[in-house]
């Protein structure tokens, strides 16, 4: 009978220890990742909106002009 019920206070221990454990750890890195990933999309869309005008630019700037167009490229 002692054999038993140690083994069930073991695996309340360990019950308690795996609970104890996803409230200390996992559910601060869902909030730490979750954060992460918000800014790696912001700088994405940073980078994707100044990819989009540096190919506005880079018509004008890095093309040579013809000499029928006067303002546009």
């Amino acid at each position: 009978m002692c054999k038993y019920f140690s083994q069930v206070k073991l695996s309340l221990n360990h019950l308690a220890f795996s609970v104890l454990q996803n409230l200390l750890f996992c559910v601060p890195k869902a909030a730490v990742l979750h954060g992460k990933s918000v800014g790696f999309a912001a700088q994405n869309s940073r980078f994707r909106n100044v990819k989009t005008q540096l190919s506005i630019f880079k018509g004008i700037i890095f093309t040579k002009r013809n000499k029928k167009s006067s303002l546009f490229y």
